[in-house]
This record gives C-alpha cells, structure tokens and sequence, in this order.
C-alpha cells in the first residue's frame, strides 16, 4: 500500500494518540472527580512529653516544655495530633452516604497510643459542631475514636486535636468508613496556604502530551519541504545591471537560494546600460531561446532592443548627498543646476563663512543613476569629465572639478573621504555610510510612503530586462516572479523601493 510509509504511520499514531488522551481527559473530568471523596491527613504529630519519642530523639531532651506541660506528670508520655477531614470530592456526602451501620461514621485508629482527650474545631463550618453535640467521645485507654455521621458540602472540613499517650511519634492513624458510591482516601495539602495549584495535574499532563503529539506532526510536516509558494526551479542565473539596486537583488538571491535547494543566483552588476549590453550579447549569442540572464536597469533601456522584455519591479527613490563638512541639508533644483553648470564652484557662496571647493562626484555614462539624475533634477547631461582623483581637475579649461565612478558604492565612499564633495545615489545606501548627509530637493525630502503625494523629484521605476519571454518552468522566470510579485517584495520594501505590485504602486507604475 502506497500509503503505508514510516511517515504516515507516525502520524496516525500521534493523532490517535492525542484523540486517546483528549477522551481520557475528558472521562476523567467528567467521571472521577464527581465521585463523593472523604480525604483525611495528618497535620501535626509531635511528642509533648519527655518520655515520648520521634524516632530521631529519644528519651529525655526529646523535648523543651515549659509550664502546665512541664508540671503535669501525667503528660510524660504524651504527643498530639491534629488530624484534618473534609470532602475534597465534588459531591456534597450526606449522612445516609455513610455505610458502616449505626451512627459510626469513620473510625481513626492509633495503633499503640492511647486515646486522652479529643478537642473538634471547624472554625470555617461552625455548623458542623451541631453534630458532635451529642457525640459521647471516645472512652478512657481505648485507641480509636468513633466518629458520627457529619454531613459535609463540597469543600467543607473539620479537624480533631486529639491528646495520645503510651507510644512513640510517627504511628500511623489508620482512617477507616466506607461511603455509597465514593472513597475514603488519604490526600495532601496542595500548597503550604491550601490554595489549589493554577494548573491540575490533569491539564499539565494533557499538556504535555498534545505538545509532544503537535511537535511530531510539525517535524513530519518540516521533513516534507514544502517549496514556496512562487515555486522553485533549478540552475544557474546571473543578474546584472544597476548598482543601485544590487543591494536588493543580493539578499533576494541568498533567500531564494536558501529557500530553493539546486539554485545559484549570480549577481554581477556594473551599471544598468552595461547590464542591457551584456543581456543582449548573450541573447544574440543563445541558440536555446532566453539565456539565463536578467539586467536591472534605473529606468527604461534606451532604444534599439526590441527582443527585450520589460517587468516593472519597483518605484526606486534617489538622494543628493554632500561630504558631511558641508553644512547645507537643502538645495533648491535652480543651485544645483548652478553647480553641475559651474556657475557655483565654492560651497562659501552658498555657506557664508565656509571657503571649500565643490567637488562633483558622478556616475559613469552606463549609469542608469546618473541618466535618472540628468532627466530628473538637472534637465540637461552633466558637465565633460575633469579629474582622475576626484579631487584635482586635469583639464585647465574646465570651471568644475568633476569625476566619474563605477558604481554607487564607489560614488558613497568618494563623496564621504572628500571634503566639500556632493554626489548622488539609491536613497537607501545614500544613509549607509557615515561622513554624508543626504540633502533635501525644494524643502522636499525622499520618503517611500510620500511617494505620489510628494512633489520630491529623483525618483523612477525599476525594470528588470530578459531576452524574450523565458520559459514558464526556467529559473529567470521564477526569480522575477519572486522578485517582482513574490514574497521577495518584503526584502525590496525594506530596503526602501515601493514595489510595484502594490496598490499604490501600481498606480505610480502604471503611469510611468
């Protein structure tokens, strides 16, 4: 039989196993407890003379008495016990419960000691009292005491201080009766104040075994490795592109591999028109349809590509920053045109006081960063490339000193070593390393829930490029799905993109 398998036959015997204990539980309640239970025990059994002994001490010095137990002879030999009964069942025991015949109800017996002088309180039940008023008590040298037929409600006790002579501490009172339909028992205290326990023993053991039965079920469940919901695919994908968005797509790809056993995500990002290039070589080159290939790209690709297939992924924010000597934290869009113009080439025209150059750190052409901040903020290209170090101009003619950089990374770390250096970058990496400050455009700063609502202007969409339509079952497919509409969409929130996917992004995608 196809389902007779180690797996299933554990988890038949845990669920039954936990239906078993449910029904007992239930049995349990319902069945014992509702017995009629008359519990005794011993409170106090200590020895009140010298002659009188505890198994550990003996003989004279067993005990200090002072007073009438120290002046009466009598008492040499003595001890006392407090002995405690009371319906600790559920149901209420009435006098025709008691079944030994006559008016004895219990008889406590106490072996070898000889019964002197019983005391009865029930300080909690006075009523209770009525019921000994016509109780003769037990006669003089006997070892019993005779108890009548005290009815008790539910929780109702009394106790017997009974004065014993002629044997030692530690004889066992012996509590004999017999009830219809119920049990004369021993209990015990359940905490030093007689409070009951929050738990039952019941309900901890019950506990104890659904958790044990849950437990199992949930490794059974754990051995099968259920694949995530987009589904899992196999091979090997390079993802290439923006710089900007590389810090997303790496930690997408070590949780799509964790998550995906026999998948290998490469990511290999060199700016978003080097990743178009590269994903069209590939394309061009590839005899088996869509190469296993996806570029990212800062904006749209440029023209001149038509077997590339576009996916929206994420509404990208972008921020200015400056060198955090810099004290500005805001710059209209007409001062920055005037700097990236050269019109402005010390930061002391902007900052009275200050006397520090401006030093412009920019992206490389390929930069989909740079294309996005040419379109959004300047509305013009940047100024021709002045300087090897990012620091010292080697063209003569040039107002502005200004560099190019590979990557976001590079542009962070230039802008925060240089002194009076500004730069831009991917809004969340913008606020990762220290020495920067980011810098607000018009008063408006980047905030990926103003998204829409704000007129703030350094932002675009992020496409995801392949080459064609990749098959349904590839593993380009499947990580563009975990990306762009899987539970990748997390990881791209929080490193401050608004997917697409979402209600509001939708409608910013959608319109471009």
């Amino acid at each position: 039989m196809d389902w007779l398998t180690a797996e299933n036959l554990i988890a038949v015997v845990t669920a039954l196993l936990g239906v078993l204990v449910s029904t007992g539980a239930v049995w349990y309640e319902r069945r014992v407890p509702h017995q009629r239970r008359l519990g005794h025990r011993v409170q106090l059994d200590t020895a009140i003379g010298d002659g009188a002994t505890d198994g550990a001490a003996t003989g004279p010095g067993a005990t200090v008495r002072r007073g009438f137990f120290n002046a009466t002879p009598a008492l040499e030999n003595s001890t006392l016990v407090l002995l405690r009964i009371e319906n600790d069942g559920a149901l209420a025991i009435t006098r025709d419960h008691y079944t030994d015949g006559g008016d004895h109800g219990l008889t406590v017996g106490f072996g070898t000691r000889k019964v002197t002088a019983v005391v009865v309180t029930a300080p909690d039940h006075p009523g209770l009292l009525t019921h000994f008023r016509d109780w003769p008590g037990p006669s003089d040298g006997d070892s019993t005491v005779v108890l009548p037929k005290v009815p008790l409600n539910r929780g109702a006790h009394y106790k017997l201080l009974v004065l014993l002579t002629d044997g030692p501490v530690g004889v066992p009172v012996q509590v004999h009766g017999t009830l219809d339909e119920g049990i004369v028992h021993v209990n015990h205290s359940t905490t030093p104040d007689d409070k009951p326990p929050v738990f039952s023993r019941v309900a901890r053991t019950v506990t104890v075994v659904l958790t044990v039965c849950v437990v199992a079920l949930a490794a059974i469940i754990v051995r099968e490795q259920t694949p995530p919901p987009i589904g899992c695919a196999r091979g090997t994908l390079t993802v290439t592109g923006s710089t900007a968005f590389a810090p997303v797509v790496r930690e997408l790809a070590k949780k799509y591999e964790k998550d995906c056993e026999g998948a290998e995500v490469i990511v290999d990002a060199h700016g978003s028109a080097s990743g178009i290039r590269k994903l069209a070589e590939e394309g061009a080159r590839s005899a088996k349809g869509s190469p296993a290939v996806v570029a990212l790209s800062d904006g749209r690709k440029p023209g001149g590509y038509p077997q590339l297939r576009e996916t929206m992924v994420a509404v990208s924010l972008f921020t200015v920053v400056v060198n955090d000597g810099v004290p500005v934290d805001n710059l209209s869009l007409d001062r920055i045109r005037r700097i990236y113009r050269g019109e402005i080439t010390n930061w002391g025209e902007l900052v009275p006081g200050l006397d520090q150059p401006v030093l412009l750190v920019s992206r490389d052409a390929g930069s989909g960063t740079r294309e996005v901040f040419q379109r959004r903020v300047l509305g013009r290209n940047e100024p021709a490339n002045s300087s090897l170090d990012c620091a010292t101009s080697n063209d003569p003619e040039s107002g502005v000193v200004r560099c190019e950089l590979d990557s976001t990374e590079q542009v962070l770390s230039t802008v925060a070593r240089l002194p009076g250096a500004i730069g831009y970058a991917e809004f969340r990496n913008g606020g990762v390393l220290k020495g920067l400050r980011r810098v607000a455009l018009d008063g408006h700063r980047p905030s990926v829930d103003e998204i829409g609502d704000s007129p703030y202007p350094y932002r675009e969409i992020e496409y995801a490029y392949t080459w064609g339509d990749p098959p349904a079952d590839s593993l380009a497919s499947s990580f563009l799905t975990y990306l762009s509409r899987g539970s990748g969409q997390d990881v791209v929130r929080t490193h401050g993109h608004l997917p697409c996917a979402t209600p509001k992004g939708l409608r910013i995608c959608g319109d471009g």
